[in-house]
């Protein structure tokens, strides 16, 4: 048996065990590569550990770091408050709000891992609130990040614009863009019906959630009274509304019901979130260091507010997304996805290694870098689409779309994000949810995009 289908078969073992025994998945895949890499792919220690995502765990940490500073201080309480009086009380938009904002940041430059941990924790902390699937918000988020992230001026854009360039490809950077903003824009339409959106139009307005204070008018207004009695209270997840306490600096009566008040921590708490924004957006710089140094400024000005912070950090989420992504990187050290990607390309049936490859981007893509897959698959298509029998631009769109839209897999950097970033949640029933979606995306959308861009030969 060769060392690469050994790799394979471990990772299968991995998932199994972990499934079938309760153990956290990244100390399985911790000790795996351990094993494959000392015992398979003679790799040291070193060698082992190149593929620890260290810029992964740093995000993962500063980000959860400050959002629950954020929650603790009742920051996000009051930008849920203010999201839901900006859409006048239509619960039913703001996942469509949180998808476009997501969408918006990617197409104008943003990374989309660093749009995503902007976005997910407000948009989870609304979910949770209102009683929303938090598996329909986080699905919203990342969709939406892939639905901008091929825009010419886009970073996902500019990179396999470039690849097809450099490999003297036809290409279309607009139709490149319009592939994934559609096929997202598809995805997110269908999970907004299958996961409760209908409810939600169902409500009607509702009053901001503001520590049981009155609507406006006495709270005659609104149509859900946020009990969970009510029509559409469950969005299709089970999940019970929140119960929000009553601050002292919160205002919990009259009949303006103006809700939480901003305090000098709450205003510094806004300031770090815009700062942290404008330092990933406009200086390109680290998102998880600059979210854990806004983070210790806060707590250090307001240590009571931050003082159980870090323990609210998601540190069995952090395991478990290095411990795999480790694994993944002795696969990438041993050479196995290469291994799988030749035997694949030497197929001598363009149509079958077209999508045999859109697979194994999505596949792959769930587990690693999404734009790395595409650099390493691009070129291997080379050789048949030089055949003329596959249209380049249907094969790239179609490569792009499948690499792309798993990010949604909590075993990504996107979906591990949205995992980290919910709060209130039962965690391991969050990431069963979050796995079986992915795996309809990965099982489904390859053929779908191999289908509707590679067969009518596009380019």
């Amino acid at each position: 048996m060769s060392p690469e289908l050994v790799s394979i078969l471990v990772l299968v073992v991995v998932f199994v065990i972990a499934t079938t025994r309760s153990v956290n998945m990244g100390a399985l895949a911790f000790a795996a590569a351990f094993g494959v890499g000392t015992l398979v792919a003679d790799l040291d220690a070193d060698g082992i550990f190149a593929g620890f995502p260290g810029d992964l765990f740093v995000v993962l940490v500063g980000v959860t770091y400050l959002f629950a500073i954020a929650r603790a201080n009742g920051t996000t309480d009051w930008l849920v408050h203010a999201a839901v009086r900006l859409v006048r009380g239509r619960v039913a938009l703001i996942p469509w709000v949180m998808f476009a904002l997501t969408g918006a940041l990617t197409a104008i430059g943003a990374v989309s891992p660093a749009a995503v941990a902007i976005v997910a924790p407000v948009a989870l902390s609304f979910a949770t609130r209102y009683s929303i699937s938090p598996l329909l918000m986080g699905t919203m988020v990342v969709h939406g990040a892939q639905a901008g992230g091929f825009s010419p001026i886009s970073i996902y854009g500019s990179i396999v614009n470039g690849i097809v360039e450099r490999e003297k490809l036809p290409g279309s950077e607009i139709g490149l863009f319009l592939a994934s903003l559609v096929a997202n824009l598809l995805i997110a339409a269908v999970l907004f019906a299958v996961l409760g959106g209908r409810k939600l139009w169902a409500r009607g307005a509702v009053a901001p959630k503001d520590g049981g204070a009155p609507g406006k008018g006495g709270g005659t207004e609104t149509t859900d009274t946020g009990t969970g009695t009510g029509p559409g209270s469950s969005a299709g997840d089970g999940t019970a509304p929140a119960a929000v306490a009553v601050r002292p600096d919160q205002d919990t009566g009259g009949a303006e019901g103006t809700g939480l008040r901003l305090n000098p921590a709450r205003v510094a708490t806004l300031v770090a979130l815009v700062a942290l924004v404008v330092a990933v957006l406009g200086f390109d710089l680290d998102a998880g260091l600059t979210a854990v140094t806004l983070a210790v400024v806060l707590s250090t000005a307001w240590p009571d507010d931050s003082r159980r912070a870090v323990g609210e950090i998601a540190w069995s989420t952090v395991l478990l997304i290095c411990g795999v992504l480790t694994y993944v990187g002795v696969l990438e050290e041993m050479g196995t996805i290469t291994w799988a990607g030749e035997g694949v390309g030497g197929i001598g049936v363009p149509l079958l290694a077209a999508v045999l490859l859109c697979y194994i981007g999505a596949v792959v893509s769930a587990f690693a870098s999404s734009v790395g897959i595409m650099g390493a698959l691009i070129p291997l298509a080379v050789p048949f689409l030089a055949q003329g029998e596959i249209g380049a631009v249907g094969m790239v769109a179609a490569l792009a779309v499948s690499a792309t839209v798993v990010d949604v897999s909590p075993f990504s950097t996107n979906g591990a994000l949205v995992l980290a970033a919910a709060p209130d949640v039962d965690r391991d029933r969050f990431f069963r949810q979050l796995m079986v979606y992915g795996g309809i995306v990965v099982a489904a959308v390859p053929a779908l995009a191999w289908l509707v861009l590679v067969v009518p030969g596009f380019g």
